[in-house]
């Protein structure tokens, strides 16, 4: 690499690392999850949170976009909801005798989906095509999203009530799918001391542009990745498929749907996301192994007897990471 690629790479963290810092502010003890926030942001996938209420899900979506000097729009979702609360209708205007189009939330560039799995079925399908082609089709015209565009989405889990599973096809589209935990008894006391203190909270600064944003990720993309990262990645995806042709036969019956190659590509990006975000300029099997979890814990369905023996995607991924040859 270059030494105006490296020069780039840092000035361009320092970008990131601002970025990070000013959503810490407010959120405390998510790192993890906000690393997640940036990487999609850097890559221009979509992110799925999934936690049970109070972890601070949708104040560090909120946040993170306070600090990009960027459009922010909040959709929370109801299961009353119809496709044109989402994506805008059309209006008609009997006095002229012309069609109006009122354009929806999705109109923006952070679109901060809450608790999305409390939509219904038409609502889900309305999403497809805006977090897939970028654009939405309302009557017989065909609108694109201004760049950057992101949707960043909270889930309760399924087993809360009201709540409902989201369509294969729909989760796929979600780069990321990150499990959001508790956090320690150390973060919460400062969460503790800081509501209880009565002191406004901070205020979070924008300290980033759009264009900054889309000059990282042209960045991003030069990030140099080995041949054998690459195959290293597919080794993976192809090991959730099956299981036993990469040497991994306990798994054996354990895994209903493997991940589609979309996972392969994600991985990919993913990895030099996070070499970016490390200030590298080529990424690592552990760049890999650290983000390949959160790319395909949604991708891979374990079979009735896995679940009848408490093993879950996580498990079955834990397993393929410790059984596929790093290079």
């Amino acid at each position: 690499m270059s030494e105006s690629i490296e020069a780039q790479i840092a000035e361009h963290t320092r970008v990131c690392n601002a970025l990070v810092a000013e959503v810490a502010k407010v959120v405390v003890g998510q790192e993890s999850m906000i690393t997640r926030l940036l990487i999609g942001l850097l890559t221009g996938g979509h992110v799925l949170l999934e936690g049970v209420p109070g972890l601070a899900k949708t104040l560090t979506i909120r946040s993170l976009a306070k600090a990009i000097d960027t459009g922010f729009s909040r959709i929370q979702f109801t299961p009353d909801m119809l496709p044109a609360d989402v994506i805008g209708t059309e209006i008609f205007n009997p006095r002229e005798g012309t069609y109006s189009v009122k354009r929806g939330p999705l109109f923006s560039n952070l679109i901060l989906a809450d608790e999305i799995n409390r939509a219904p079925a038409k609502v889900q399908a309305a999403l497809l095509e805006a977090m897939q082609e970028r654009q939405v089709t309302i009557g017989d015209t065909t609108y694109p999203f201004d760049e950057p565009f992101l949707v960043l989405a909270t889930q309760n889990p399924i087993e809360q009530e009201g709540t409902y599973p989201l369509p294969e096809a729909q989760v796929d589209r979600f780069m990321l799918k990150v499990v959001v935990g508790y956090p320690s008894k150390e973060d919460e006391r400062k969460i503790v001391d800081r509501m209880a203190s009565g002191q406004p909270e901070p205020v979070v600064h924008k300290v980033a542009s759009p264009a900054q944003i889309l000059a990282a990720r042209k960045a991003v993309e030069k990030i140099f990745i080995d041949d054998k990262v690459k195959n290293y990645v597919v080794d993976l995806v192809h090991a959730t498929r099956d299981p036993k042709a990469a040497g991994i036969h306990d798994l054996d019956g354990m895994i209903e749907m493997g991940a589609s190659p979309r996972a392969s590509l994600y991985l990919t990006r993913a990895a030099k996301a996070n070499a970016f975000l490390q200030g590298r300029s080529y990424a690592t099997p552990h760049d890999v192994k650290a983000l390949a979890l959160d790319v395909l814990r949604h991708r891979v369905a374990v079979t009735y007897e896995a679940e009848a023996e408490g093993r879950k995607s996580e498990d079955v991924i834990e397993r393929i990471l410790a059984g596929v040859l790093v290079p």
